[in-house]
């Protein structure tokens, strides 16, 4: 089902850029991928299935969903449709012959405040757990170019400070990584790629979803674009140089 064609050639050296740049995929290596069930982990999953018949080298994928309990859900834990959110998220790989394991987010810390940063940070967390589990040493998320510079624009307006997600990030001592395959490339050309795949979202069903800071963040930008659309490559390149010289 999958065709080279799939992905345009200027996207197919962007991400294999970032992936060269970064030293994300190495000989050996066991790689956890994050699928929530928006369009950005499925294709990032699709894609990293796909290159382990053409890469040059061997690596093993496990693919995995955190079920937050409220992803699109009713009462009865199913859609209009009759069909859980897990079972949508699975359906959509399996056409890829791409397996899902699906494991239930673990219950909020005592006292704990059910809030985007903390159902970020918890799910991070059993994300760690479950790569050593796997005996994975590569956790894959499906962060993109608009997300990074969402991230940078978060962190200056409400976090008073200068930084942003990475392509590659090294943790424990190097024991585990977080890689981001997709950070050259925008939302759109993802969006396009899923088109073609036939992926579809599933519903983010939290409370929260939708009026969070991330949103106006993106919202801002949005505008900002529309009037220099120059403006997204711009920042995207500052994020890579830095004049520390000239900074508090």
């Amino acid at each position: 089902m999958t065709k080279e064609i799939i992905l345009p050639r200027q996207v197919n050296r962007r991400i294999g850029q970032a992936m060269h740049a970064h030293s994300m995929l190495s000989q050996g290596d066991s790689v956890l991928v994050a699928v929530s069930g928006g369009v950005d982990s499925l294709v990032l999953a699709w894609l990293l299935h796909m290159w382990l018949h053409k890469a040059p080298i061997c690596y093993e994928l496990q693919v995995v969903h955190i079920d937050m309990g409220f992803l699109g859900q009713d009462s009865a834990g199913r859609d209009i449709d009759g069909v859980t959110p897990v079972e949508k998220i699975g359906v959509q790989l399996q056409r890829f012959n791409i397996p899902l394991l699906v494991h239930p987010a673990k219950p909020p810390e005592m006292g704990a405040d059910r809030t985007c940063f903390h159902c970020a940070r918890q799910r991070r967390h059993q994300l760690f757990d479950l790569a050593r589990d796997y005996g994975c040493n590569k956790i894959a998320f499906g962060h993109h170019k608009d997300d990074l510079i969402e991230t940078l624009f978060l962190n200056m307006l409400y976090g008073g400070n200068l930084s942003t997600m990475v392509p590659r990030q090294d943790l424990f001592s190097g024991k585990l990584s977080l890689i981001r395959p997709l950070a050259y490339i925008e939302k759109h050309e993802i969006q396009k790629i899923a088109d073609k795949l036939n992926f579809t979202p599933v519903a983010n069903g939290c409370p929260l979803a939708g009026d969070t800071r991330r949103e106006s963040v993106r919202t801002m930008l949005l505008a900002m674009y529309e009037k220099d659309p120059g403006m997204k490559a711009s920042i995207f390149a500052a994020m890579s140089n830095v004049r520390e010289g000239y900074l508090l």
